[in-house]
């Protein structure tokens, strides 16, 4: 299985705080079936320069790799980007592709989008050879019409949703039925930290196989790992 957001590397943004802490979560993903995680700290470009948190995020893995173990799910270095209006202009938008990959992982603003930001979306995603990814969709699901879901899966941009959309029992149908539609393509822990928002992959992985059978399961992972060259 495949991972595609997590904050497991330490002291880059509000996820691990700590080596140990990132060898937990490793532990954690591996003992739930992961073999690859995306390691997707938060960028905001009003923060810092795509280059100095390249370098950060680059000081922070080197450091937890020499403590990787080789059970341990392989790391691929990414972003969580946030949006911002214009964010389509940005000059180094590939620098922040899940390493390996084009898959661009795009955090959006938890309001109504938007005539403006739909477009602006739709541009992304057709745009310099990246492939756009919004995370966590279940966050803004309610907010927008929909419609506006339509025109963006139309527009080929591929949706991440958090494992606990699985697994929370209030949610757990509407999960099941965006991905019996094709409206899921990638799962994510979105893991923090090893307590307060540890992985749940797996009990989300068994609701998957459950409801749509091992086939489906292994379709999607295939799907999930046909993206990485």
């Amino acid at each position: 299985m495949v991972d595609l957001h997590s904050h497991i590397l330490p002291n880059v943004d509000d996820g691990s705080r700590s080596v140990q802490e990132s060898l937990q979560l490793l532990t954690m993903l591996a003992e739930q079936g992961v073999s690859k995680v995306a390691a997707t700290p938060h960028f905001s470009a009003d923060r810092e320069s795509v280059d100095d948190f390249i370098r950060r995020r680059q000081i922070s893995y080197e450091t937890l790799s020499k403590e990787v173990r080789g059970e341990m799910p392989e790391i691929v270095l990414g972003a969580e980007v946030k949006y911002y209006q214009g964010i389509s202009r940005m000059a180094d938008l590939k620098k922040l592709c899940i390493e390996g990959s084009n898959l661009f992982l795009l955090e959006m603003p938890m309001v109504k989008w938007t005539e403006y930001v739909v477009k602006e979306l739709l541009e992304l995603s057709c745009s310099r050879g990246i492939t756009l990814v919004l995370a966590h969709i279940e966050r803004y699901l309610r907010l927008q019409p929909l419609d506006v879901w339509e025109r963006l899966l139309n527009g080929g941009v591929l949706m991440q949703v958090n494992a606990t959309f699985f697994t929370d029992f209030r949610t757990r149908r509407k999960a099941v039925s965006l991905l019996k539609n094709s409206s899921i393509h990638f799962l994510g822990s979105d893991c923090h930290r090893a307590v307060e928002r540890p992985p749940y992959i797996k009990d989300a992985v068994e609701i998957i196989e459950k409801k749509m059978g091992s086939r489906f399961l292994a379709l999607m992972t295939e799907y999930a790992n046909s993206m990485f060259v």
